[in-house]
């Protein structure tokens, strides 16, 4: 049986700046949170880090070419801040520039469209010690970032995400303490999560002044929580993790209001002074599509609170348990579940039916073997991309406007607290040697995409 996809559908492969690029203090790049962090004792497995990465700032002719083999008519890529603008404010570092100057003219010379993420986590540390994200300034900075590498590159780029993640910078960053900047303060992290909102309102502004013929999107990423069981407190536990989860960023962008019952259960630990007159208005600035970054999905409970404050992904809902998988899951232990990504889809379409959708992250981490051939028959990501690719299909048929898919990831690479355990590539890289080595799925997406379906 053959699944095709719609003419035009369009095919891609995603990566993140400080995931790969390495060169941290090369060319006039400033410090971001992401490398005060993972030089903090503890802050991620093994004291790894991403100074050298996978060194793509250095070989990035080389990788160009291997995206060109893929044959993905788009390539997904965020600039790293601190390379743009060293301190988060003022004049533009030209040198850092020049790198995703040569990155997309060399895309475009392969007949490849980049698709730029101006934020994928690596706030410059010198605005993190002004505040951060909890501080409103921070979303102001952002705006101006936005104008001056619009100005910049906005010319060359017809599709651009403001923001990837705003759940993750927020909660896994500010309460949780787990991503940069690493603090546990859940009142900050509510701030961090409404500012990180603001800036991407603004930033849309500016991308529609300095690039207005561009597709302008926000990446978010969905988790769909049901309960554990039927109780009344695991479907009230479900509904706050869902509500923070999910509601809080896409009603505050797509409807233009923060669901009041995620606001209620929040006031527990912020009195949301943070939200201003108007804010909505510019965090709901009508956007041309919406990036769905989806991997699992979750079954939570409702356990004892903690004796004590503890850091927490669920601020105002510290009691709320995530209910360990009983399936299959990747190396992450994220349970796989193909048709959570179906019910994603056309739940986004059922609540918001006017905004064109694009899978912008999708894929999976497994503990990839070298077999004595030297190659990675990487069979459980063909598996997990194969189902959740059929999965998009059946969206489509139920006239989801989806729009294009990105498999997450190009290459293995830093995978944040989890060091470089984590392999989630179509392409392995070796050790200290950073050689690049297609895995199976490599060519299985591949000719893929040369026959616009799915065979069998």
């Amino acid at each position: 049986m053959t699944l095709e996809f719609p003419p035009g559908f369009v095919w891609g492969v995603a990566t993140s700046a400080y995931q790969i690029e390495g060169a941290v203090d090369e060319d006039g790049r400033g410090p971001s949170i992401w490398d005060t962090l993972s030089h903090t004792p503890g802050a991620v497995r093994r004291g790894e880090n991403g100074d050298i990465a996978v060194d793509h700032y250095h070989r990035v002719e080389e990788d160009l070419d291997l995206i060109a083999t893929l044959g993905v008519g788009a390539y997904r890529f965020s600039l790293a801040w601190p390379r743009i603008q060293p301190d988060g404010r003022g004049a533009v570092n030209e040198r850092g520039l020049d790198f995703y100057r040569r990155l997309v003219d060399g895309l475009l010379e392969r007949g490849i469209t980049p698709v730029a993420t101006l934020y994928h986590w690596d706030l410059p540390q010198a605005l993190e010690n002004a505040g951060g994200w909890p501080a409103r300034d921070t979303a102001h900075r952002f705006a101006e970032y936005a104008s001056k590498v619009g100005d910049a590159l906005g010319d060359r780029i017809g599709y651009w995400i403001t923001i990837n993640e705003p759940w993750c910078a927020a909660f896994l960053g500010y309460s949780l303490g787990q991503h940069a900047p690493g603090r546990a303060e859940p009142s900050a992290a509510v701030a961090a999560a409404h500012h990180l909102l603001l800036g991407h309102g603004e930033a849309v502004d500016a991308l529609r002044a300095t690039a207005p013929e561009a597709t302008l999107m926000l990446a978010l990423n969905f988790e769909p929580t049901g309960p554990a069981t039927n109780s009344d407190a695991d479907r009230d536990a479900a509904r706050r993790a869902d509500g923070l989860y999910n509601r809080l960023f896409m009603d505050a962008v797509l409807g233009g209001a923060y669901p009041e019952d995620v606001l209620e259960d929040l006031t527990v630990v912020s009195d949301l002074a943070h939200i201003r007159d108007g804010d909505l208005d510019v965090i709901s600035r009508p956007v041309d599509a919406l990036g769905v970054n989806y991997y699992t999905t979750t079954l939570v409970r409702a356990g004892d609170a903690p004796a004590e404050a503890a850091p927490t992904q669920w601020p105002g809902s510290a009691h709320v348990v995530a209910h360990e998988p009983e399936q299959a899951t990747t190396a992450m232990g994220w349970r796989i579940d193909p048709d959570g990504l179906e019910r994603l889809l056309r739940r986004i379409s059922s609540a918001y039916p006017r905004t064109p959708l694009y899978v912008t992250e999708n894929g999976a981490a497994f503990d990839d073997e070298v077999g004595p051939d030297g190659i990675v028959d990487d069979v459980d990501r063909i598996a997990y991309l194969e189902g959740h690719l059929r999965a998009v299909r059946r969206a489509l048929d139920h006239r989801v406007d989806v729009h294009g898919y990105f498999v997450w990831t190009l290459m293995d690479n830093f995978e944040w607290a989890s060091g470089y355990d984590m392999r989630f590539g179509l392409i392995r890289v070796n050790g200290p040697s950073r050689e690049r080595v297609p895995k199976r799925s490599f060519g299985w997406y591949r000719d893929m995409l040369r026959a616009n379906a799915l065979v069998g």
